[in-house]
């Protein structure tokens, strides 16, 4: 579908914030109380967008979970920043790993990121409720292959998270600019064989108790080891 659904307050919220021109409706469970920040009868009647009190919406939509508000919108898959660095995830499996892969991204000022299919949908319900809104904040791009990211951005060095990679993330040099990428696999395959190619394999330490890292502990790791290495560059 060319549309979506945000389910939660908090989602919700951060897309009225920050991306209220794809705004199809807002819908109102009418058990919904308002908190003492926000109305959200208010905040739309602020930002003229529709909103209604549906219920039938949430026994759909919203399954058995807690839901009260729910936003509909427009998907907003957008290009990709040529000069600025890019998380991107290969074949990612779970919907609600994605959101919160992205949120994290977010927090270690990733705002780019690119989803190679076949894979979660960035702007599935899911992800977008994992993400807490992140994915309003970012710019989200999907792409056929990896072949057809690499092609569109050829002069971003490409750092490949796999265990088994040959560079220690200790020890990595990151570009004077801010063309690069963090690539990571599915959650239960990894990287695809041959992908780590025209770039660097990386690996994380961790002890011989596991074979390899959850992927979202992983991208944790990364992303707070590159934005402490974009700081270091800095100085």
């Amino acid at each position: 579908m060319d549309y979506s659904y945000a389910l939660g307050m908090a989602p919700v919220i951060e897309l009225i914030n920050r991306r209220p021109e794809r705004v199809l409706a807002i819908f109102v469970h009418p058990d919904y109380r308002a908190e003492s920040d926000a109305n959200i009868f208010d905040v739309c009647k602020e930002r003229r967008l529709p909103v209604e009190v549906n219920q039938k919406l949430f026994n759909i939509a919203a399954g058995k979970e807690n839901i009260y508000v729910i936003g509909v919108f427009a998907k907003i898959w957008a290009p990709l920043s040529p000069s600025c660095s890019h998380a991107v995830f290969v074949n990612p499996g779970d919907a609600g790993n994605l959101g919160t892969n992205l949120r994290t991204c977010l927090g270690y000022d990733f705002l780019d990121a690119a989803i190679v299919r076949p894979g979660a949908d960035a702007f599935s319900p899911k992800a977008v409720r994992a993400s807490m809104g992140a994915a309003f904040h970012m710019n989200l791009s999907s792409f056929s292959s990896f072949d057809d990211y690499n092609s569109a951005f050829p002069d971003h060095v490409k750092f490949f998270f796999s265990p088994h990679g040959q560079g220690d993330i200790e020890n990595i040099a990151i570009p004077e600019n801010d063309k690069f990428s963090l690539v990571f696999g599915n959650e239960a395959t990894g990287l695809p064989d041959g992908l780590v190619r025209d770039g660097r394999g990386v690996r994380i330490h961790h002890s011989g108790a596991i074979d390899s890292l959850n992927l979202s502990v992983a991208v944790g790791v990364a992303a707070n080891a590159f934005y402490n290495l974009r700081a270091r560059r800095g100085e």
